[in-house]
Parts: structure tokens; sequence; C-alpha cells
């Protein structure tokens, strides 16, 4: 009977300790989605759009904030610890560009102030390109260890949606973008000249974070009038940073 009650007693302690945890997290949860308003607040008033929240910003932003706290002093990376970039890619995002701010204040308020106060900080939180933004809070003897990490995030698209982007500015130069996509699959994955068979007169290549335009000069070249038909692939990108997700396309031009 003694044996049992040790038990039992020994089962309430874990699941106490399994409640104050889960407290623990909500509580730093309900924090970062405070500074996270504050933040997207200073924006508005500035007449910038509003970030989203990245969960997985959020996750690496969590971690380095739980180091920090275990550290006692702000840093943007400890000895051992990856650098940012890595840090968010292996969270699981997907960005054109990174960056990230840190602060120790008592409460929300002191944070953001504190953010706003420092040219790089504020650079950070009004910069007009960034349009996600992960946060991660950790409080330890009446401190906040704070970390904003933002990211002008990007989709993970198939090749069938990437076809369909670039397709669609194409065509906005008159240009009919219905050739077939096969055969430029075929000429992306090369690294020059055409597929055997094409009856294209000219190939483009390129590799681009940005699919809402063609690249600087491309625009002029497709539609120069000297063409009417395209076909557009799209294939896995060369990018050797993996940090960074970019498009690789082909544009046959008929």
């Amino acid at each position: 009977m003694v044996r049992i009650g040790r038990r039992a007693m020994g089962c309430a302690g874990l699941v106490l300790l399994a409640q104050v945890t889960v407290s623990v997290v909500h509580a730093q949860a309900d924090t970062a989605h405070s500074i996270f308003d504050l933040t997207n607040q200073d924006r508005k008033a500035q007449g910038l759009r509003p970030l989203e929240w990245n969960a997985a910003l959020a996750a690496a932003a969590q971690a380095h904030a739980a180091l920090m706290a275990q550290q006692q002093q702000l840093s943007h990376q400890y000895p051992g610890e990856a650098e940012l970039m890595q840090r968010a890619v292996q969270a699981g995002a997907h960005f054109q560009a990174i960056a990230e701010n840190v602060a120790m204040a008592p409460d929300v308020d002191g944070v953001e102030n504190a953010w706003m106060h420092s040219m790089p900080h504020r650079t950070n939180i009004l910069d007009p390109k960034m349009n996600a933004l992960g946060v991660g809070v950790v409080e330890r003897d009446g401190n906040l260890w704070a970390v904003e990490d933002f990211a002008q995030a990007s989709q993970t698209l198939t090749p069938q949606q990437v076809e369909q982007e670039v397709s669609t500015l194409v065509k906005a130069l008159h240009v009919d973008p219905s050739g077939p996509a096969t055969e430029a699959e075929q000429a992306c994955a090369i690294e020059k000249g055409l597929p055997p068979g094409s009856k294209a007169r000219s190939v483009v290549r390129f590799e681009t974070p940005d699919l809402s335009q063609l690249p600087s000069g491309l625009a002029q070249q497709i539609g120069n009038g000297q063409f009417t038909k395209a076909a557009v692939g799209a294939c896995a990108p060369r990018a050797n940073n993996p940090a960074f997700t970019t498009y690789r396309v082909a544009i046959l031009l008929y």
C-alpha cells in the first residue's frame, strides 16, 4: 500500500510539472504574439503592409531566445550554434531575404521601444520587402529575452506552378506561351543550346527568386516583336545556398 501511495504521489508530481510547463509555453506564446502585434502596429503607422505570422521563423526565434536567456547576453549567434539563415532553413522556412532583432527588457513595450529607437532594428521592422515574422520569447528573472526573425518569405511552387506564373508574364508581352512545356523543360535542364529536334528560334534561361516580374532586360528581349509564340519550362534550381528559394526557367521562342 505504501509503495502504491508513493507511485501515486510521483504521478501527481509529474502531472503538476506538465501543467506548469504547458502554462509557461502558453505564456511565452501569448507574449510573442503581443510583440508581433506591436511590430505590425509600428508598420501600420508608417503605411506598410502587416507581416504574416510564420511558424517556422517563430520556432527558430524561440530556440535562439532560449539560448539568450541561458547565456544571459544578447547575441545573434553563440559558439556551436548555426547562423541565422541555417537556423531558419532547419526550422522549415523558405525565403528570399532574412533579418533578426534581439532584445532584453522587462516587458513587451520595453522590447518594442528598444527596437524602434535603434536604427538597425527599426530598419528591420519597417523594411517594406519583409512579409513574414516569427517571434520567440523567454522570461527569466523578471526580464524578457526576445527574438524577431523577419523574412521576405517565398512560396514553394511546383514546376507546373512556376511555368504558369512565367507564362502569364510572357503573355503580357503579347507572346503566346502555349508552346510544348516538355520541350522547354528539356531546355531548362541543359546548360546551352536547344533540345534535339526543337524548332525554336531562340532560348533564354534564368534563375530568379522573384516570379512577379522577368529579370531585367529579358522582357525587352522576348517582347521585341520578333517572336509570336513561346514555351515555358521549369526545372530544379542550381543555387548552392539552400537558404534561398529560387526558380530555374527556360523559355523557348518561336
